[in-house]
Parts: C-alpha cells; sequence; structure tokens
C-alpha cells in the first residue's frame, strides 16, 4: 500500500499542449519528482532497511574494527523499490518528456506570438539598412516561437535526467546486490520494465531519443 500511495504521487499531470507551453508547470512537475525519489534516493534506499540494535558490548569500547562497508539491502525490498516507485517515476517523466517533444514539433497555429513575429518580420524587411554608418543595423534577431523555445527546454531537460538517472542508479547498485550483480545499465533495466509492462509505445519511444 505504501509504494502504491507514493507511486500515485508521481503520476504525471494530464498530457496536453498547455502543460508543455507552461513552463514553469513543465519544470515544477520534473522537480519534485526528481526531488522526491532520485534527490533524496540514498534516504528512500535507507527506510528500506530497519536493522535491529545488538545489545551493548563493553569490549566494542576497547576493541578496534574496520570501517563498515555500506549496508546491503534485502533483495525483495530492492526490487520492490526499483519496479513500484523508481522506474515508475522515471517513466512517468518521460512520457511528459516525450509528449512534450512532439508537441515541440508540431504546428502551433494557436501561438499568440505568431502575429507579433510576422509584424516584427515586415518591419525588419522595410528597414533601411546602412552598415557604414552602423555596422550593427544589419543584424535581425526574429523572436523566438514558443515551439522553438519548449524544444530547447525539453533537450535541456533530458540531459539533466539522464544525469539524475546515472547518479540514482549507481546508488542502487551499490545498495541492492541484485542490481549490482547484474552489472546493467539503467536504461536496459527500464526497457525491461517497460516490457513486462507491456508499455510498448514507450520503449519505442525510448529507443527514437
Amino acid at each position: 500500500m505504501l509504494y502504491q500511495q507514493r507511486q500515485a504521487r508521481f503520476n504525471h499531470p494530464p498530457l496536453t499542449p498547455s502543460l508543455c507551453f507552461t513552463t514553469s508547470a513543465l519544470k515544477e512537475f520534473l522537480r519534485l519528482s526528481r526531488s522526491s525519489i532520485d534527490d533524496s534516493i540514498s534516504q528512500n534506499l535507507n527506510a528500506l532497511s530497519t536493522p535491529s540494535k545488538p545489545p551493548f558490548d563493553p569490549t566494542t569500547t576497547v576493541t578496534r574494527y574496520p570501517p563498515s562497508t555500506t549496508r546491503r539491502l534485502p533483495v525483495q525490498a530492492c526490487r520492490a523499490f526499483a519496479e513500484q516507485i523508481l522506474l515508475p517515476s522515471w517513466q512517468s517523466r518521460s512520457d511528459v518528456l516525450n509528449y512534450c517533444a512532439s508537441v515541440a514539433t508540431s504546428d502551433d497555429p494557436n501561438d499568440p506570438d505568431s502575429l507579433v513575429r510576422l509584424a516584427e518580420g515586415a518591419v525588419d524587411r522595410e528597414r533601411v539598412v546602412d552598415e557604414r554608418l552602423d555596422p550593427y543595423s544589419g543584424r535581425f534577431f526574429p523572436r523566438e516561437s514558443r515551439t522553438e523555445v519548449l524544444a530547447q527546454i525539453i533537450r535541456n531537460e533530458r540531459t539533466v535526467e539522464n544525469i539524475v538517472r546515472e547518479r540514482s542508479w549507481r546508488v542502487v547498485r551499490e545498495r541492492c546486490s541484485e542490481f549490482g550483480a547484474l552489472d546493467e545499465d539503467w536504461r536496459e533495466v527500464l526497457d525491461a520494465w517497460r516490457t513486462r509492462n507491456g508499455n510498448c509505445q514507450a520503449l519505442l519511444a525510448s529507443r527514437e531519443n
């Protein structure tokens, strides 16, 4: 039940062009998802292990021991965390990024700035340019369309996403012997999870990116 509750918290909002073009809302969803799962990955994994305290041993005050290694977590707990929390949260963010990437490459007849850009272009074509008097007078930087702005944001967020997932998966492999022994890349693990869950469209989208 706990896993289901936490997973439900990070289901993405409805996929609409409005979500993509409201870039503050888009970035906020990605930020909250990453901060709650990936940025606190060590704390989330620590919560899976609740070891009992051994009784006090007086000899421990005089006997030196080598530093303890990172505590390994139970296989079932690791698998449940990966498959019910970590991978679904990654998939949720992938769904949003893939959808918004498609919006960014589609026609946008409702762009509110389209008329402004047309007017600016017309004014630029009518300008009298004399670069002898002003070498910069010939320069014109047209206003970017909102699809162009969105495409740049998606590229940046995908770069961040890859870095975040690499870091998180490194921690998971260190703490979970099952995943560490397999030596699998996070992309392979995510693709396998998608296949098991019948998410073929997401699998195809991941291979196109």
